[in-house]
């Protein structure tokens, strides 16, 4: 009985070495690593400093759901989600769509999120169009944007500014775009991940990458 009891105290006393410090360092650190580093994604470049220069998101300006402009600067020092879509799609758009409710549900409370979908058929997707796809999927309009404009505008938005991985096009009347991808953007405006849009594996991966995005920014405060 004595044994058990003093193997226990020696095993009590080695855990509290390892355990207590660690516990004492996590509440006095003002600022926790987040561990987890995302790439960036892009070309880069090094200004006059050597500072690097991260590939970022153009400005743009399309119309919403609602009637109402939506542009870039309504990003500013947002995360967000985008994807590519149109809403007379019957495979692959609607599971887009499905994850991209799921995100938006689980982070209904994070402010700090946005999600981004844009019309690669704005000639059919019209304003109207997206309310009523917006209603099928449960879209809440201050927090899910659903944007339709000029195609050769939002093409190249898609193939220059998100890199989509698709073919290369003018935005012509021939002119097609169709992925499966949900690209992850921090509040700087750069790239931080890609991610099937179909898989939910890799959906719920990008929800705890989402996580990871947020503790950068606490820890840049």
């Amino acid at each position: 009985m004595f044994m058990k009891k003093n193997n226990f105290l020696k095993i009590f006393t080695v855990l509290s070495i390892i355990i207590v410090p660690s516990i004492a360092y996590y509440i006095i650190t003002p600022k926790h690593p987040s561990f987890i580093h995302l790439p960036i994604y892009g070309h880069t470049s090094v200004n006059e400093k050597g500072d690097s220069i991260y590939h970022t998101i153009p400005a743009f300006e399309f119309t919403a759901q609602d009637g109402n402009i939506f542009s870039s600067k309504k990003l500013d020092g947002q995360i967000f989600v985008a994807d590519f879509f149109f809403t007379t799609c019957q495979s692959t758009c609607p599971k887009l769509s499905g994850q991209l409710y799921r995100i938006a549900d689980r982070y209904k409370a994070m402010r700090e999120l946005t999600l981004v979908s844009f019309s690669v058929n704005p000639e059919h997707d019209s304003v109207s169009v997206l309310a009523d796809y917006g209603k099928k999927f449960l879209v809440d309009a201050s927090k899910w944007k659903l944007l339709t404009g000029d195609k050769k505008k939002i093409y190249d938005l898609a193939r220059t500014g998100f890199m989509i991985p698709v073919e290369k096009g003018d935005g012509g009347p021939e002119d097609f775009i169709h992925s499966d991808q949900l690209v992850l953007v921090d509040k700087d405006k750069r790239i931080r991940g890609y991610y099937d849009g179909t898989n939910d594996k890799e959906v719920d991966n990008l929800m705890n990458e989402i996580k990871v995005l947020l503790l950068e920014n606490i820890n840049e405060k």
